[in-house]
């Protein structure tokens, strides 16, 4: 039994693209995937428009805490994904990076939040796509 893949979301304040990206490939991959988030610099709490923008589409995200980024979570990551904390995140060699330009959902209302959420829905199912063979 091969282990499940596991992926590592990263942002400054963990508090809502690289959220959101956790719950969605959490959700999406029904456990097949190991998640984990993390911020360089976390903010305090959730940014409440995207806890509301992914409860629209049936993801619960309001008891999440933003968490800081450990090199210990980078180490125990097979992909890491940034999405906007530049140079802050540990790079070693042999894992996959991918560097997310998403725009930053922070100080927005969530009619602002919701192409976000979408833009970030579609990357993590190519993510799935890329890590899960499809079965036969």
């Amino acid at each position: 039994m091969s282990r499940k893949p596991s992926v590592l979301f990263v942002c400054v304040h963990n508090a809502g693209r690289s959220q959101m990206a956790a719950a969605f490939l959490t959700s999406l991959s029904q456990g097949a995937i190991e998640v984990r988030s993390a911020g360089s610099q976390p903010a305090d709490k959730v940014n409440p428009a995207a806890v509301q923008a992914m409860a629209e589409v049936g993801i619960d995200m309001s008891a999440e805490i933003p968490k800081i980024l450990t090199t210990e979570a980078v180490q125990d990551s097979d992909v890491v994904i940034t999405m906007g904390c530049g140079d802050e995140c540990p790079y070693f060699p042999g894992k996959r990076y991918e560097d997310w330009v998403l725009e930053d959902p922070a100080g927005k209302g969530v009619d602002s939040v919701r192409p976000i959420r979408d833009e970030i829905r579609t990357r993590v199912e190519a993510l799935i796509d890329s890590l899960i063979p499809a079965s036969a």
